[in-house]
């Protein structure tokens, strides 16, 4: 038996060796720790960029199956489970960044967003009407292992999102829809949803959940040509319950995804980009494609104008997945996206009118709502927040400034749906271009609108009020 245990450390110190120079060849620097790769268990501190600097115990192992793992225990700790664990990717040639196995997140990225909390914090000011708002979008969940693009990794990046909650920092936390790529059985899709809504709500800062193009699951549904895999309201009944049940969020019903949040004279309104009917042919298909049929409907503007008139004294900010123009002023929406941005235009100007449709639309799309907002004083709609497009973008049209934020879903440069946005920041598993998220500050005595990017995000966007 020590035969077999000198013959097997002599083994392991040889391959250890030579993925050494794997690693020196390739210059990965994602952490000093990558170098361990001889079985056994190793002191390691500050010197090794261990969590807070503190000392550990390092433990080198292989599983059953031959590959290696590293975990991290706390020296001082009475208890020698380990606090970090992490695994050896054949496809990386490296090992993964080490994840706590409490919290699932990954102490550099928490690292990292201290860092980021603390930039924020130096560039914005503290007070009546400076609010901070925390935006993610476009996660694209999937059950999928992938190391360069939509994943696992999308679950991962909303929960390290949720660290922001602690920082004092946040009067509002947003994820602006995407949740799921929606390209697994209905099952699955409807599992990850639940995971995610676990991982985003928070009992520190409210919170909107709005939904996205994909979140009706239809990517799989066209893949396999088959009935529809969600049931009617499927997203709704997972993840709109406890936003709409959370203190001080105001809605007209609960059933269009239509909320607004008042933080001092600032107003956020949600509305639902992806606000189709739900119908099924013969075969139990669904009529309508979520993903290439964005729409708002008349209810939904009913429930909008409802809110707006009684808004007098505020600045406001909408918010939902898909822009609903674009920079050229054209409807960015397959539905009513032109339409909507012409009723806020007409509350910024004091108006009172009808809404009506154009020809040829469908009757589920048509519009006959009344609006009078000359009673409201004092108000403002003065910034619209969306995602969906895979890119950061601005475009101020009518005095409303629209800004668009990029996706947190890992898009690795060599994938066909990557946008040229993306391409350009080289998106890597593990590294800081990897996810991507926004604290933007409103402040309403500067007059300013400062959007703070992480990851694959500009350091710093300013927009003027």
């Amino acid at each position: 038996m020590n035969v077999f245990k000198y013959s097997m450390g002599l083994f392991d110190r040889k391959n250890g060796a030579k993925m050494r120079r794997l690693f020196n060849k390739r210059k990965n620097s994602l952490d000093p720790m990558q170098e361990y790769v001889t079985v056994g268990e190793y002191h390691v501190d500050r010197a090794q960029h261990t969590p807070q600097g503190l000392p550990y115990n390092l433990t080198v192992y292989k599983d059953e199956n031959d590959v290696l793992h590293q975990a991290l225990s706390l020296e001082s700790a009475d208890n020698l489970a380990p606090e970090y664990v992490r695994e050896f990717s054949p496809e990386l040639e490296r090992y993964r960044a080490f994840v706590n196995r409490k919290t699932g997140r990954r102490y550099i990225v928490e690292e990292y967003l201290d860092e980021f909390i603390k930039r924020v914090k130096e560039r914005t000011h503290e007070g009546k009407n400076s609010v901070n708002v925390s935006v993610i979008t476009d996660t694209h969940y999937k059950d999928s292992n992938s190391t360069d693009f939509y994943g696992w990794n999308g679950l991962t990046h909303v929960n390290e999102f949720s660290y922001l909650d602690d920082s004092g920092l946040l009067d509002l936390k947003v994820h602006l829809g995407d949740w799921i790529d929606g390209s697994d059985t209905g099952f699955l899709g409807e599992s990850e949803l639940i995971k995610l809504r676990d991982s985003f709500k928070s009992t520190k800062v409210p919170y909107l959940m709005i939904k996205g193009n994909h979140d009706e699951n239809d990517k799989y549904d066209e893949h396999h040509d088959l009935k529809a895999s969600f049931p009617e309201n499927e997203f709704e009944k997972i993840m709109w319950p406890a936003m709409y049940a959370q203190p001080g969020m105001h809605y007209i019903s609960r059933q269009h995804g239509v909320c607004y949040y008042d933080v001092d004279d600032i107003r956020f309104i949600s509305v639902n980009t992806t606000d189709l009917p739900y119908i099924l042919n013969a075969q139990g298909q669904k009529r309508y494609d979520a993903k290439i049929t964005l729409a708002v409907r008349e209810d939904q503007m009913e429930e909008i104008i409802e809110i707006l008139e009684q808004s007098s004294n505020k600045s406001i900010v909408f918010m939902s997945h898909g822009n609903p123009i674009n920079r050229k002023g054209s409807n960015a929406l397959k539905y009513n996206g032109r339409s909507l941005h012409e009723l806020l235009v007409a509350f910024n100007q004091g108006e009172k009118g009808q809404m009506h449709s154009s020809s040829g639309i469908p009757p589920e799309f048509r519009l006959a709502n009344d609006f009078d907002f000359t009673n409201v004083k004092n108000a403002r709609i003065i910034a619209y927040f969306c995602g969906h497009r895979h890119v950061e973008d601005q475009f101020r049209i009518n005095g409303i400034q629209y800004i668009l934020f990029n996706c947190s879903a890992l898009m690795g440069p060599n994938h066909v749906l990557t946008t040229k946005y993306n391409k350009n920041w080289n998106r890597q598993i593990d590294h800081q271009t990897e996810f991507a998220g926004y604290v933007v500050n409103i402040d309403l005595h500067r007059h300013v609108i400062q959007a703070f990017g992480y990851g694959a995000a500009s350091r710093r966007r300013i927009f003027y009020i």
